[in-house]
């Protein structure tokens, strides 16, 4: 049985700081997260902040994070 991947879309001042709210809301490291980047933030007039936000999409690579298939591989000697 395939597992369909969630994502979900974030928003932030730029880019990283969207990734770190990612990294904060599904509680996994970066390193864990496939990124996609929906459009990078916009500076304002005089290049001030805030015109625009930055979007991203993540979903967590199962891969990296170690959620899928563990079965249990911990062994004492």
């Amino acid at each position: 049985m395939t597992r369909m991947k969630k994502s979900i879309e974030i928003e932030g001042s730029t880019v990283e700081d969207a990734i770190n709210k990612a990294v904060k809301q599904l509680g996994v490291p970066r390193e864990s997260l496939l990124i996609k980047v929906v459009c990078e933030e916009q500076k304002g007039l005089f290049g001030m902040e805030g015109a625009k936000s930055a979007k991203i999409k993540v979903s967590i690579n199962d891969k990296k994070s170690g959620l899928s298939n563990q079965k249990g591989e911990s062994r004492k000697n």
